[in-house]
């Protein structure tokens, strides 16, 4: 009897370069914090009109586009596909969300608007992977578009988080009524339902009057 190893087979050696690939599309913390995001002089404001527009609940993903005088010149929302957690899909994304709403900034030299990203999940305010992804996918795409890569925001059952900041509040939360809109803020239609794949499922977008 002859003892040993099988050799991987094509199908482990790829799983296993797909998820090394992933890793690699992930901001830790300490990335994130270095890469000189610019801070929200109000993130309760850009959170409750967010919250409040697009009422999001768990997987869902709200990306805004800010002005110079912060306030949300057009944002979107989309469910995020139930797949492994990976940068490059999440970039392509936000990247197809942006173009929808906003036309790109790359013939200027620079930014002169922001990319915020709040995204509703489970658990708790804590960093995970999944949150690395989002954060290499937010830069990535804001690179592409022309625009400067601002916050990443958690929204869950306890409250937002301002990833990086350490700046968060109770409400809203995931489980949140959404409240109307203050005076001077625009109300935003919904258009087709759509996920990140296409597919059809609750999605709201809208772009700021």
């Amino acid at each position: 009897m002859t003892l040993g190893f099988a050799p991987p087979t094509a199908a482990s050696l790829r799983s296993s370069s797909e998820s090394t690939n992933r890793l690699a599309r992930i901001l830790e913390p300490a990335e994130w914090s270095s890469a000189g995001i610019p801070l929200l002089t109000n993130p309760r404001e850009v959170v409750g009109g967010l919250h409040s527009r697009h009422a999001p609940t768990p997987s869902m993903a709200v990306l805004a586009i800010l002005d110079h005088e912060e306030r949300i010149a057009a944002s979107a929302s989309f469910v995020r596909r139930p797949t492994p957690a990976d940068g490059w899909e999440f970039r392509n994304a936000l990247l197809a969300h942006l173009r929808r709403v906003i036309p790109h900034d790359l013939r200027r030299r620079t930014p002169v608007r922001t990319a915020v990203l709040m995204y509703c999940r489970e658990g708790d305010e804590r960093w995970t992977e999944e949150d690395g992804a989002w954060m290499w996918g937010l830069r990535d795409a804001c690179t592409l578009h022309g625009l400067r890569c601002g916050a990443y925001i958690t929204l869950t059952r306890a409250g937002w988080q301002v990833l990086g900041d350490g700046r968060g509040g109770r409400r809203p939360s995931s489980d949140s009524t959404p409240l109307p809109l203050g005076e001077g803020q625009a109300e935003l239609g919904r258009l087709t339902p759509r996920t990140a794949s296409g597919a059809t499922e609750p999605l709201r977008r809208a772009a700021a009057r």
